[in-house]
């Protein structure tokens, strides 16, 4: 048959890139078209996302495409981080610069949500675990602070939402993505419009929920022009939300079963299972896990961990003071430094936001009475460990509130191509952990575009795909037992039990 090409746009919190996916009947192979950064830009003390200049950059990754593939181009999907939104008025207009997950507007925001809503009834509408950067204390901390611009807003729509409508015109939003709100009902796979209204938070300028995989139409006329794209070039919005659409990159034989694991690692650890329904028992609220949209009906039950924002700021702090490294120097100086001495809580709210991180593990290591990371490979290698350890009880949490036992960790996503951070997880949770590929999640928005298109017919369909066209880039680690490791799980468990200040 001839080649088919579809478009996968995926955007992260360092970068951004354009992909075609070629694909030519049995497998896919991907070339990327265009990659430019990606990141918060601070305006007058807040952290805002600079979404006119990422379309920009889009629409340079559509042209160099069209320039290339012509009319073999079938379909173009979005996927990007959650929680993040954009308000357009009647006509079109953005209504203030978009706010960055990381702007402290949302300090303190879960205490005054208790205040007004319980936390159980939260997650009941909405099955979703507590993180204060969520969309609901978002549009809380919005609603407080400038309610006249939520009031002028004629539609809400979440980041790749927003560059659907600028490719189609259409305005919905994704399911995936729109569970990573929290106030979408795991009952209804709707809008919690009861839940916003005790907020005060209005409810007129949400679009309708759509599932993946739908098609919003074609690109706007003035877009096709523009980029040289086919006019019938067609706007697919995928699991938008790009761990679900990672999630459907992972290239298991058991689809919908909890007997395995995955870890999408990249800036944020993503660690859960792939579930038929939403667990919204006692145990998972008390876990502080969440219940994301997925395809197919299913559900992500996981936990968002910190990731490798850790390793991400580590590195920040080296350059800026003039001592530049390569991630790959600083695995290797990690490597050679003294095993499982130093060990922090990377979901410690201290952590999130950017800054020192080299003076804040130093001082979460002082005030738990540790040695002293000082080195740049000490430094390194207290993230990674302390990250392997939160992934093995997290997996235990897993097991605990499935009841089944998972019998391996599928690491996808950039954060795979970490080797050392590989084996410390395969050491730790005592389980084989197989990595890749590492383009899961843009392999997850082309495939779902296929499938939309007849290409492919199934979830289960996609991944033995993946596993057919990325073979030889799957690599297992096995698990080494080690007394070091138990030893340092003790520890751990003490660290995250610690009396807070």
């Amino acid at each position: 048959m001839k080649s088919q090409v579809y478009l996968g746009i995926d955007l992260g919190a360092e970068s951004g890139r354009v992909i075609a996916g070629i694909w030519d009947g049995k497998k896919i192979r991907l070339e990327e078209m265009h990659r430019f950064r990606n990141g918060p830009v601070n305006l007058a003390g807040t952290l805002r996302w600079d979404v006119i200049r990422l379309w920009e950059e889009i629409q340079n990754g559509l042209t160099a495409s069209a320039k290339k593939f012509g009319d073999a181009i079938q379909s173009i999907g979005v996927d990007t981080w959650g929680v993040d939104y954009v308000l357009l008025s009647k006509t079109g207009e953005i209504i203030g610069q978009p706010y960055n997950y990381r702007d402290p507007r949302t300090e303190g925001a879960l205490d005054a949500a208790f205040k007004v809503v319980p936390r159980e009834e939260i997650f009941v509408k909405s099955g979703l675990q507590f993180m204060e950067f969520n969309t609901l204390y978002q549009l809380a901390a919005h609603q407080r602070h400038s309610p006249e611009t939520l009031e002028m807003a004629d539609t809400f729509l979440m980041i790749p939402d927003f560059l659907n409508w600028c490719l189609s015109g259409q305005k919905a939003v994704e399911f995936t993505n729109a569970t990573t709100t929290q106030f979408v009902d795991p009952a209804t796979r709707e809008w919690s419009t009861e839940l916003l209204g005790k907020f005060n938070i209005p409810t007129h300028f949400f679009p309708k929920i759509v599932a993946p995989g739908s098609s919003l139409g074609p690109i706007r006329e003035s877009l096709s022009k523009l980029t040289g794209l086919g006019a019938n070039v067609q706007v697919i919005a995928p699991a938008t939300h790009d761990t679900g659409s990672a999630i459907v990159g992972v290239p298991t034989r058991n689809s919908g079963r909890a007997n395995w694991a995955y870890i999408s690692s990249g800036t944020w650890s993503l660690m859960g299972a792939e579930v038929n329904e939403a667990k919204l028992g006692k145990s998972v609220l008390e876990r502080n896990f969440t219940n994301e949209g997925g395809v197919d009906g299913t559900y992500r039950l996981l936990k968002n961990i910190m990731g490798l924002w850790l390793v991400q700021e580590l590195k920040r702090t080296f350059d800026s003071s003039g001592t530049p490294f390569e991630y790959s120097q600083l695995v290797h100086l990690a490597e050679t430094s003294e095993p499982l001495r130093s060990l922090i809580d990377p979901d410690d709210p201290r952590f999130f936001r950017p800054g020192n991180m080299p003076q804040r593990f130093q001082d979460f290591c002082r005030e738990t009475n540790q040695p002293i990371p000082e080195t740049e490979g000490q430094l390194v290698r207290c993230a990674l460990e302390s990250l392997a350890l939160k992934y093995g009880q997290v997996l235990s949490w897993i097991e605990e509130i499935t009841g089944e036992t998972c019998e391996v960790v599928h690491i996808v996503g950039g954060g795979c191509r970490n080797q050392l951070l590989n084996q410390f997880t395969a050491d730790c949770c005592q389980r084989p952990v197989i990595a890749g590929p590492i383009e899961g999640t843009v392999l997850g928005n082309l495939l779902v575009q296929a499938r939309s298109a007849g290409a492919v017919n199934s979830l289960d369909e996609i991944r033995s795909v993946i596993r057919d066209s990325f073979s030889e880039e799957l690599v297992e680690f096995q698990p080494v037992p080690s007394t070091q490791w138990e030893e340092a799980k003790g520890r751990f468990a003490q660290l995250l039990n610690r009396p807070r200040a």
